[in-house]
């Protein structure tokens, strides 16, 4: 006899979030998280994922979207700064 698996609202969310915003096909997506196809289809017709986000959590989503966005940029400057500083070492070493 098998068990039935039950998922909380919160990883449903997250599993259509990976269709509808990550641009996973429902197959891939279901395939990658170990469930069944129809399973994640059917909680993407029940309204789970990005339309069920209240306005407070997109607040904060955008938020930490900002932060990281600033956070890659200062790391972008910051490899360039380092690819710039090996390249005159090696050509000082020569």
């Amino acid at each position: 006899m098998t068990t039935r698996r039950s998922y909380t609202d919160e990883f449903k969310a997250d599993a259509v979030r990976l269709v509808e915003q990550e641009g996973y096909g429902l197959g891939e997506a279901a395939r990658r998280l170990g469930v069944n196809r129809s399973c994640l289809a059917r909680w993407r017709r029940e309204g789970y994922g990005a339309s069920n986000t209240s306005p407070a959590a997109v607040k904060t989503d955008e938020q930490e979207l900002r932060r990281l966005r600033e956070e890659v940029r200062q790391l972008r400057i910051e490899r360039d700064i380092l690819k710039k500083a090996t390249a005159f070492f090696a050509k000082e070493s020569n």
